[in-house]
């Protein structure tokens, strides 16, 4: 059974008279607060709206068919949209269920995602590059803005690491449960016997933390800077705009010299540092938390193998909900949204199982 609307709606009118209060209004972090409460609860009663008239419409529909019983079509067109009434009931059901279930604290956010080459030398530097080029795709299928932040290649085509942000609506809602081990099969341009190789990518998905979510005290910062270097160590500036910078208290080092501008490489370096302390502090509380609640789609722990992408047979499989999916390379092409919504669907139920017990 599903709660009255009515607290949601005059919730909602409270949100907006709290967002036009000066108290509210001079305040960043309670600002954000209100309204991103604003914004769910106003999806919240939106959906009420829906799901209201789906089933006037459908309690309509039941009371004509009983009264047209001696005219088959009428009888036949009514008992179709019985069925799709029914079945948008449901769906919308089932919807409301997932909103109203505790918001994760960081949706809403802009994410930052790191990709490092794990086993199998060059060949996995080479899926490190595809697994960036799939997300950039991605964000560009769904409107989604990417930035690179740094970047640290072969030569070869392939990818060390590279750290970027993807900011937009719904971004790190979407792409939260990516963090773990890629793992790719296939044969190497290089192999000429045409032997499968496996290799490993590491992914880690972080939210993008701003000042008010985290305050980091300069004293426990060591900042360096140096002269940017490219692949082989060779010279890319004259001037020393690299900028290393250290969190003593935690030992996170973060380097950043894309830019020319040591200002530039300096902000990019704080926000990955920030993002990454971030993290830190939540897994922390998510593990004194793990005896009482277990997730059942890993969001955080990048040592675990979550998905194999299959060259020779073009097959993805995800591990953490047995999805199998035989469209590899559309996938790669950035078309990402059936497994998205697979895991999101997943992760969902297990909320609301819990919720139940």
């Amino acid at each position: 059974m599903l709660p009255d609307s009515e607290q949601f709606r005059t919730k909602l009118h409270e949100l907006e008279t709290q967002l036009s209060d000066p108290a509210i209004i001079g305040d960043p972090k309670k600002l954000k607060d209100v309204s991103l409460d604003h914004a769910r609860t106003k999806e919240l009663v939106d959906a009420f709206d829906q799901y209201e008239l789906t089933q006037k419409g459908l309690k309509d529909s039941t009371e004509m068919l009983k009264e047209s019983q001696d005219d088959e079509e009428m009888v036949q067109m009514l008992n179709d949209e019985i069925e799709s009434l029914s079945k948008k009931e449901a769906e919308l059901e089932f919807a409301l269920k997932t909103l109203m279930l505790p918001p994760d604290k960081n949706e809403g956010k802009n994410m930052i995602i790191e990709i490092r080459a794990g086993t199998g030398g060059e060949e996995a530097s080479l899926f490190a590059a595809d697994l960036y080029r799939m997300y950039g795709k991605y964000a560009e299928r769904c409107e989604l803005k990417i930035e690179q932040m740094s970047l640290s290649n072969t030569g070869l085509g392939g990818i060390k690491e590279v750290i970027f942000t993807i900011s937009g609506k719904e971004a790190y809602k979407r792409l939260k449960f990516e963090s773990g081990v890629h793992r790719v099969q296939r044969v190497p341009d290089t192999e000429a016997s045409g032997r499968i190789h496996t290799s490993a990518v590491t992914v880690a998905v972080l939210p993008e933390a701003e000042e008010v979510d985290l305050e980091l005290d300069p004293k426990e910062l060591r900042i360096d800077v140096y002269r940017s270097s490219g692949p082989g160590g060779q010279s890319v500036n004259t001037t020393d705009s690299a900028v290393r910078i250290t969190h003593v208290p935690s030992g996170l080092v973060v380097t950043c010299q894309d830019e020319k501008s040591q200002i530039k490489n300096k902000a990019k370096a704080m926000r990955i540092l920030r993002s990454r302390l971030l993290e830190m502090k939540e897994r922390e509380e998510a593990e004194k938390r793990a005896k009482e609640r277990r997730e059942q789609v890993s969001t955080g722990d990048r040592s675990a193998k979550i998905r194999t992408y299959n060259f020779p047979q073009s097959r993805l499989t995800d591990h953490r909900i047995n999805f199998t999916a035989h469209n590899l390379l559309e996938v790669l092409a950035g078309n990402l949204d059936v497994l998205v919504d697979a895991l999101l669907m997943h992760d969902y139920e297990e909320r609301l199982k819990q919720v139940k017990s």
